[in-house]
């Protein structure tokens, strides 16, 4: 067997044993899937709503109703950002929230700011958005240069504004995300370390292409699992790329993701017939034995390879940073 192939068989393996262990810890409650966020108390739905989508009806009641039926359906992540649809996403939410709903759920939303001040100045503009007191889950934002990492934690950075928000009751919990290549994450874990830190969430694209190109799979979500950083994974669909351009179905492309030792994977819904497909893909959900794995990511292994469907790695098309600097400080 030649080396790669045995390379590729034995993380096979080990991620059908990280499912495992992982699934042993998991929950099922009517149509939906609950697990432990990495080393924390809390407990969350195994599938998120992610907050771009509910941007996209033009109808302001629709994102509210959307919302709505997740939470009474059983999903208790909510995912958003500060800059998307500038502001409206984080302000549909917060309507969405009211009359009782925040209470059922665990907010995440997201900054853009580099340096203290402007960290500061959009958390308290995401928290006066959402209409609450406290955010479950802050994150930094794009991690997807390599010197994010170091503008994070140096002096005056973003990091101090974050520890200063948790201080104040503002936020809860502390992670960050990005989309871009696996050696920017595992730059960030190791600043964490330098600096005697312990993030409690990562978020990162985990599809079936992912597993073949620049894989956060492969080289950040092992160190997660074994730091108890909780494993967010986003992009399931690559924005719906992977099952319009026929590679996987949107099923399989879920519970792919699934699958991985994800605590939460975030999917973006802008209709109802995509919430329903999502808690279809829960109920219907089994953990992968090594060759249904095997099976699934070889026949996607030359579509992978490119890149060209993973834009947001390969492209600055996705990178709202890049597109608004001001943004950052």
């Amino acid at each position: 067997m030649k080396l790669m192939d045995m390379q590729r068989r034995e993380f096979i393996l080990g991620l059908a044993a990280l499912r495992m262990a992982a699934s042993l810890e998991a929950q099922t409650t009517g149509d939906m899937i609950y697990r432990k966020f990495g080393s924390t108390n809390e407990t969350v739905s195994a599938i998120g709503l992610g907050g771009a989508h509910i941007g996209f009806p033009k109808d302001d009641n629709e994102p509210v109703r959307i919302v709505r039926s997740a939470v009474d359906r059983g999903i208790t992540f909510l995912d958003n950002s500060w800059d998307y649809s500038k502001g409206r996403c984080e302000i549909l939410m917060g309507k969405a929230l009211q009359d009782g709903y925040r209470k059922r759920v665990f907010l995440m939303t997201k900054f853009n700011g580099r340096t203290r001040a402007v960290a500061a100045q959009q958390i308290d503009e995401s928290l006066q958005r959402l209409q609450t007191d406290h955010i479950d889950l802050i994150q930094f934002h794009e991690n997807i240069r390599m010197e994010d990492p170091d503008r994070y934690f140096a002096e005056g950075g973003a990091h101090e504004a974050v520890m200063a928000a948790k201080q104040a009751g503002k936020v809860r919990y502390i992670g960050f995300t990005g989309h871009k290549d696996p050696a920017v994450h595992l730059r960030m874990l190791d600043m964490a370390a330098q600096h005697k830190f312990h993030f409690d969430s990562c978020q990162m694209p985990l599809n079936v292409l992912d597993f073949h190109f620049r894989s956060f799979a492969h080289e950040v979500v092992p160190r997660l699992v074994r730091e108890g950083t909780a494993v967010l994974g986003m992009k399931p669909m690559a924005f719906g790329v992977i099952p319009q351009s026929g590679i996987a179905s949107a099923i399989e492309c879920l519970h792919y993701a699934l699958n991985l030792p994800t605590s939460v994977v975030i999917n973006g819904c802008d209709t109802m017939e995509r919430l329903d497909q999502a808690f279809q893909a829960a109920k219907t959900f089994k953990p992968f034995s090594a060759e249904q794995l095997s099976a699934l990511v070889e026949k996607t292994k030359a579509a992978a390879m490119s890149g060209k469907y993973e834009a947001f790695k390969t492209t600055t098309r996705f990178d709202g940073t890049a597109q608004r600097p001001a943004e950052m400080g």
